[in-house]
């Protein structure tokens, strides 16, 4: 897994100053869709609907990590938003999400892409300095060069 294939500038929100839990996947999906990875977005904005319909992907310390396995998704891919203002995401810690990352993997290869994912972000997620340095991040290229460093 290579962060550089996954993430594309056009799919990192910095800040985005969305409302909404709903009004962020909708953005995030959209940037997914402009960097090439997403091909219908409202298909695949409906998985990850479906799935936070399931349960909340607020993981706590701040982080959400909405995710959706899709017909309407390419290729893997990532997308990024650190929000102007936190979000209600009903996450775990009942705490506002400050930034999320979001998982789009195509239906057809839904192994467990999305999976080893989830679990490098995840790890890296529950320390306190990798999550300030998301949170200062100056740049979309700096969250590149953050998330590569850590992540590989």
């Amino acid at each position: 897994m290579n962060i550089r294939e996954l993430l594309s500038l056009d799919s990192i929100f910095l800040p985005s100053n969305v409302a909404t839990r709903e009004e962020a996947i909708q953005q995030m999906a959209e940037g997914m869709h402009s960097a090439g990875a997403v091909t219908d977005t409202a298909v695949f904005v409906q998985a990850v609907t479906a799935r936070e319909q399931q349960s909340s992907t607020g993981i706590g310390f701040g982080v959400a990590i909405p995710h959706g396995k899709s017909a309407g998704v390419k290729r893997a891919a990532l997308a990024f938003s650190r929000f102007e203002q936190p979000l209600e995401w009903e996450s775990l810690d009942d705490q506002p999400a400050a930034m999320a990352f979001m998982i789009g993997v195509p239906e057809a290869n839904a192994g467990n892409e999305h999976l080893q994912i989830l679990v490098a972000l995840s790890r890296k997620l529950i320390h306190d300095e990798f999550r300030a340095e998301l949170l200062n991040a100056g740049s979309k290229q700096e969250v590149i060069d953050i998330l590569s460093r850590h992540i590989g």
